[in-house]
């Protein structure tokens, strides 16, 4: 399986260093391995997607472990969700790649596809996982093929449901996280004069059916550097004043929780 052109929507071919389509449309290979399918006129800004700096602290911050319960917990719903040995996978607003290729390892994993809009965070994941085929998207434009996939996951990441009811094989997978009410609540503490839960999650999936439900929360133990580049890797970062980057930054120890909501759905044949 292989991607489908962002223009005319035609099967892709890899001819050497580049994809070419029957319209003669073009996507060529970058040194580290990725292609880039996401054409100007499909972009919202210039860079669209994280920065560099945004890239960077969420590496570190998840290089050090700290959501690999999230991470483990998706691994074991694919192990379980997966039949065949033969499956094809898509991580959707994948970043630099930390949830994807613990992805790729699942047993049955055949071939396993990272997509996202930042330039800047698929170089880095192409770099570093090379077991898996990265590609600039957008996830509103999936570059794959009618019923191509046999699970996608969607971690924090937008994606419209028609897109993966297209994308998705009947009887195939969506695994969704999204935060819990309660999740980061003392991070959001130090910026919000009132903070707020996180709403319930409420969201419905056409031509899907909800197959469970988890719930996903523990205390983060973290040093000054940690706390900062989590807060870097959060929406907060906008809010945050320049005396919470400093308090965070000076900390010993910083107690946070989290609070994840994982759904697993699956496509109504």
């Amino acid at each position: 399986m292989s991607f489908s052109c962002p223009l005319c929507h035609q099967p892709l071919t890899q001819a050497k260093n580049s994809f070419v389509c029957p319209g003669r449309h073009q996507f060529d290979v970058a040194k580290e391995g990725y292609v880039n399918l996401l054409p100007v006129q499909h972009k919202r800004s210039r860079d669209p997607g994280d920065s560099a700096e945004m890239m960077q602290a969420r590496r570190a911050f998840l290089d050090a472990g700290h959501y690999q319960p999230l991470r483990d917990a998706i691994v074991n719903v694919l192990k379980e969700a997966l039949s065949s040995d033969d499956a094809t996978i898509l991580d959707i607003g994948c970043g630099e790649g930390y949830y994807t290729h613990a992805f790729a390892d699942v047993p049955g994993a055949r071939a396993t596809f990272g997509l996202d809009v930042a330039k800047v965070a698929i170089k880095a994941a192409a770099r570093r996982y090379p077991q898996v085929t990265f590609c600039v998207a957008s996830s509103h434009r999936l570059p794959f093929a009618d019923a191509s996939m046999d699970a996608i996951i969607r971690i924090y990441a937008p994606c419209k449901a028609q897109e993966l009811a297209r994308v998705v094989k009947p009887g195939g997978w969506v695994i969704t996280a999204t935060p819990g009410p309660r999740h980061l609540m003392e991070l959001k503490g130090l910026i919000y004069d009132d903070v707020r839960l996180h709403a319930p999650h409420a969201e419905q999936l056409d031509g899907f059916e909800l197959k469970q439900s988890i719930a996903l929360g523990y205390q983060m133990q973290l040093n000054g550097s940690e706390a900062v580049a989590l807060l870097q890797m959060t929406p907060f970062a906008w809010r945050a004043k320049p005396e919470v980057w400093e308090a965070l930054a000076g900390e010993k120890t910083f107690n946070c929780q989290t609070d994840f909501s994982i759904h697993i759905w699956q496509r109504i044949n």
